[in-house]
C-alpha cells in the first residue's frame, strides 16, 4: 500500500511562500518514497500567505487590482476567489499593510483602511457570497473606519461635516451615517481571521500594543487611543453595538471592531477559518503522517501559529507530525508536549542568514529528504518486528 503524507506547510517568511515550500518538502520526500501518495495543502493563520493558501488548495484564481494604500498612494493588491464557491478572500495587509510604507513614513494618525473596503468592494462585484478578512500586519490605527468609507459609511463631526481618512481624525467623530452602506453586504457573510484577542481600547487595546510599531510615539499612542474611545461610543450609541471590550476587535489597527460594526462580522482564531476552508481534517483522515513547517520555530507557537495547529489537529486524528524549520528559539521544545513529534532543521552547514535564505528551497528538499529517511527506518524496524501501529510508534 503507497504511503499516504499529508504536506501541509505555512510560508517561510522572506523567503518562500507556504505553496513553494510544500514543492520542496514533495521534492525531498519523493527522493526517497517517488510512489509516496502526497497531498499538498498550503495552510495560513490568516495572515500573510493566507490567499494563495486558500486559492491554492481550492483550486481558485486570485484578482490583482489598484487601490488605495495607507497613506493614500495607489498600490497593487491580490485578493482570491476560492474553486467551486463563491468565496472571496482577503489579506488587508494587501491594501492596508505596514509593509506598504517605509520605516520613515509610517504614522498610524494619518494611515486609513479605505483601501480594504475597496478590495471587499470589488469581491461584492464579482457576486460572492462570503468574504473571509485576513487581519493581520496593519499600518492603520482608524478602527476600520477607513474601510466603512469606501463601503459608503460617512463618519462626521459637530459641524456634520465628512471627517478626513486617518486613526486622528475619530477624535472629532460627532456621528455615524451608515445610510449609503453598499446595500449588497446584507446578503454576504463576513469572517475575520484574527490571531489576537486585544480589545480595541485601553493597556492591552491596538493603539497601546500595536501603535509603537507603526510609528506611534507615547503621545500619539494616548490620542489614538483616545480616539478609539470615541469611536467605541458613538458605534455604540448611533448603532447599538458595544465593540470595545470584544477580544479582537483591536486587532489590525481596530479593522476587527469595524468589521464587526459595519458588516456583521465574526472573528475567529485564524486558523480556524483556514483549516475549515480547506478541509484539512478530512485531508488529514486516514494519513500515515503529516509534515508542516514554518521559518522558526519557538514559544510562540503556542499562540495559534499554523504549524502546532496542523499537528494539534493531526494528533486528535491519530497522525503523528513532523516540523520542517528554518530555525529554532532554545524553548521550541516545549511543542514537543503540544503535538508535534519531531522538529528537523533546514540548515546543515553554518551559512549567514542571506545564503540560508536564498539557498531556502533546496535546504527544505534536503531537509525533507532526512525526514523522509527516519520515516523509511521506522517502517523498516516496524516490518522487523516493531510494535504495530504508526510509522513513528
Amino acid at each position: 500500500m503507497s504511503l499516504r503524507i499529508v504536506v501541509a506547510p505555512q510560508s517561510f517568511k522572506g523567503s518562500l511562500e507556504a505553496t513553494e515550500v510544500a514543492r520542496a518538502i514533495a521534492r525531498g520526500v519523493r527522493r526517497v518514497f517517488p510512489g509516496a501518495d502526497l497531498d499538498l495543502v498550503p495552510v495560513a493563520d490568516g495572515g500573510e500567505g493566507t490567499v494563495r493558501a486558500l486559492v491554492g488548495a481550492s483550486g481558485g484564481r486570485t484578482v490583482t487590482t489598484r487601490v488605495v494604500g495607507p497613506l493614500e498612494r495607489p498600490v497593487t493588491a491580490t485578493w482570491g476567489l476560492l474553486g467551486g464557491d463563491r468565496v472571496a478572500v482577503i489579506e488587508m495587509a494587501a491594501a492596508s499593510g505596514l509593509p506598504l510604507l517605509g520605516r520613515h513614513e509610517r504614522n498610524p494618525a494619518r494611515a486609513t483602511s479605505f483601501g480594504t473596503g475597496q478590495l471587499i468592494l470589488q469581491a461584492l462585484d464579482y457576486g460572492v457570497e462570503r468574504i473571509i478578512v485576513g487581519i493581520g500586519g496593519s499600518a492603520t490605527n482608524d478602527g476600520g473606519a477607513g474601510m466603512a468609507q469606501a463601503l459608503g459609511v460617512r463618519f462626521l463631526d459637530g459641524e456634520g461635516r465628512e471627517l478626513p481618512r486617518g486613526g486622528a481624525a475619530l477624535l472629532r467623530l460627532a456621528r455615524i451615517d451608515v445610510s449609503g452602506l453598499d446595500p449588497r453586504l446584507a446578503g454576504v457573510t463576513v469572517e475575520a481571521a484574527c490571531d489576537v484577542a486585544n480589545p480595541l481600547c485601553g493597556p492591552e487595546g491596538a493603539s497601546y500594543v500595536y501603535g509603537p510599531q507603526k510609528g506611534a510615539d507615547p503621545d500619539m499612542v494616548r490620542m489614538l487611543d483616545a480616539a478609539l474611545h470615541r469611536y467605541a461610543e458613538i458605534i455604540q450609541r448611533d448603532l447599538g453595538k458595544d465593540v470595545a471590550g470584544i477580544p479582537g476587535s483591536g486587532a489590525a489597527g481596530g479593522l476587527g471592531a469595524g468589521l464587526i460594526a459595519f458588516l456583521n462580522a465574526t472573528l475567529e482564531p485564524g486558523v480556524d477559518i483556514v483549516f475549515r476552508a480547506i478541509r484539512l481534517a478530512d485531508r488529514l483522515r486516514g494519513a500515515d503522517v503529516v509534515i508542516t513547517g514554518e521559518g522558526r520555530m519557538d514559544q510562540q507557537d503556542l499562540y495559534g501559529k499554523a504549524p502546532l495547529a496542523v499537528a494539534q489537529l493531526a494528533d486528535s486524528l491519530g497522525v503523528p507530525s513532523i516540523a520542517i524549520v528554518g530555525s529554532t528559539g532554545r524553548d521550541y521544545h516545549v511543542v514537543y508536549q503540544h503535538g508535534i513529534d519531531a522538529v528537523i532543521g533546514t540548515v546543515n552547514r553554518p551559512m549567514t542568514l542571506d545564503r540560508a535564505i536564498g539557498e531556502s528551497s533546496k535546504l527544505v528538499s534536503e531537509a525533507a529528504m532526512r525526514a523522509a529517511r527516519l520515516l523509511k527506518v521506522g517502517m523498516e524496524i516496524r516490518r522487523n518486528g516493531g510494535e504495530n501501529g504508526s510509522i513513528l510508534s
